[in-house]
């Protein structure tokens, strides 16, 4: 599986799995939403190990751009606020050495 789909599935399992808990606590939803929630945290872990590198640390610095764009999205599409051109600018800056980490020569 190519990292970037990797990272993808990975930033969609871990929002959803901190929202579970964000909704808990913030939003006072049912306690049960956490049981989702920790599985979702489960697999965006599991799904990080899945990339083809040999250092974890490598690939979690990696995975943390895509993490910014997938947050905003997620501002978008779930909670309906408009991301700013901050938002955006930010969200190049990060892709942009996650791409460098990606792909480096090594």
């Amino acid at each position: 599986m190519p990292s970037l789909l990797i990272y993808t599935l990975a930033a969609l399992a871990e929002i959803g799995g901190c929202f579970a808990v964000w909704a808990v606590l913030r939003l006072h939803h049912s306690p049960l939403w956490l049981f989702p929630g920790l599985a979702a945290l489960a697999i965006f872990a599991w799904l990080l190990t899945l990339v083809d590198t040999q250092a974890a640390g490598r690939a979690y610095a990696a995975y943390g751009g895509v993490y910014i764009a997938a947050s905003l999205a997620w501002l978008w599409v779930v909670e309906a606020v408009r991301p700013d051109r901050f938002d955006l600018i930010g969200a190049a800056v990060a892709l942009s050495g996650a791409a460098i980490i990606l792909a480096a020569p090594r």
